[in-house]
């Protein structure tokens, strides 16, 4: 086995202790049980861990779940459920993201007054259900959903606009579950866990979601005037909902250190998330490994601002890629940026592992140079060209993105 293929497979399995660590089947299964719920039970799931999630609450309270609803992105489903499961699209929504918060709020409607009410939330749910004001369509929102994705606005300036234009965002799917006793476990896929971030806060208010954001186009500025009063946190909906997240980056870079220090490598954790441009992380990421030597393990979420009609790719794809042009003709560096769920951007590929020897293999078979590729936001088709892709498929969570870097002592 050679130096880098040993490395690379040393990089993929920390990065697949870090998935196992924050699996949804598992998190569920092991905090649910200290929520004492008791029969009959009705469960809602939404986001791209929904099926994860919901098998872990069928692991424990099995029969007790008298009524199911999955809601998650397009091929996240899990065909062994026994419940109602809708598949829509993200990041952009679709009609069936319309439909699905259509069948959410008749299921809240029909259910039994008093009976208990579990949701499971990860991240994607901002996308894969809504229900939107009068006057406002599926165009509008996905014209919307298009442009905030460019923007280059990080998640929480982007849950904000999305709150902006919602009936069931920023805890206003709160205020038609008075009655129900809920219990609400989520996966965080946003800096710091905030709550009223995770699925742009479905149960939980947030009473800074109508506060201006600069630099809105005035046709998004119109739609956002059309949203609905956020209830304030002291609002008696919220007193009967009890919430918990049950896993997190932290969670998932944790068991990946741990296990980095189990192979005998030397760890370097920056708590700091990532944040801020994908081309300025990359940097951040070589300027650390010309500094020291090591693993070197960063989480969060970087940001792009795409042009009018950008190629194949995704933030993390894009990061790797620059850093690839940065460590070229290296042979003691490596870097993997991959997202947690197991998609990156639009695209079914989880993120790239590149060395110093990408930019070589890349030029081999791509049609045009790193330059055009990183310039026109076109990463995935080079990193196709050089091998480099990773794809998992879902991976049952969605707990931002993960960076792992090793420079050779």
């Amino acid at each position: 086995m050679t130096k880098s293929s040993k490395m690379n497979q040393s990089l993929l399995q920390l990065y697949q202790s870090a998935i196992a660590a924050a699996e949804g089947r598992a998190s569920v299964r092991k905090q649910l049980p200290q929520q004492g719920l008791s029969a009959p039970v009705t469960m809602v799931a939404i986001g791209k861990a929904a099926a994860s999630m919901a098998q872990g609450a069928v692991d424990v309270l099995g029969d007790q779940i008298e009524i199911g609803l999955v809601i998650t992105k397009h091929g996240h489903a899990d065909s062994t459920l026994p419940f109602e499961t809708i598949e829509a699209g993200h990041p952009t929504p679709d009609a069936e993201s319309l439909r699905a918060g259509k069948r959410l709020l008749a299921l809240i409607e029909n259910s039994p007054e008093g009976q208990p009410l579990l949701f499971l939330i990860s991240g994607g749910a901002s996308a894969l259900v809504e229900v939107l004001p009068e006057g406002m369509g599926l165009e509008q929102l996905q014209r919307a959903t298009d442009w905030l994705l460019g923007s280059g606005l990080d998640i929480h300036e982007m849950n904000r606009v999305r709150k902006g234009l919602s009936l069931i965002k920023a805890g206003r799917l709160a205020e038609r579950l008075v009655g129900h006793p809920v219990t609400s476990l989520m996966i965080s896929d946003v800096p710091g866990d905030a709550m009223s971030a995770i699925g742009s806060g479905l149960l939980v208010t947030d009473e800074c979601s109508g506060a201006a954001i600069e630099g809105l186009p005035d046709w998004l500025e119109k739609h956002l005037l059309q949203g609905s009063a956020v209830p304030a946190a002291d609002a008696p909906c919220f007193t009967q909902i009890y919430s918990e997240i049950v896993a997190s980056n932290h969670i998932a870079l944790d068991a990946a250190e741990q296990q980095a220090i189990a192979m005998g490598l030397t760890v370097h954790r920056h708590t700091a998330p990532i944040s801020g441009s994908a081309e300025a992380m990359a940097k951040t990421v070589v300027d650390a490994l010309e500094k020291a030597p090591g693993l070197h393990i960063w989480g969060g979420e970087s940001t792009v601002i795409l042009p009018r009609h950008p190629g194949r790719g995704g933030r993390n794809q894009h990061l790797a890629l620059h850093a690839a042009s940065l460590i070229k003709g290296r042979d003691d560096m490596w870097v993997l940026a991959a997202g947690s769920d197991g998609s990156d951007g639009p695209t079914e590929d989880t993120g790239a592992l590149v060395d110093g020897d990408t930019v070589i293999r890349g030029g081999l078979h791509y049609e045009g140079s790193i330059e055009q590729a990183l310039h026109g936001f076109d990463a995935g088709s080079y990193l196709e060209a050089s091998g480099d892709l990773i794809q998992t498929g879902p991976t049952g969570t969605n707990v931002m993105d993960i960076i792992l870097a090793y420079r050779q002592m």
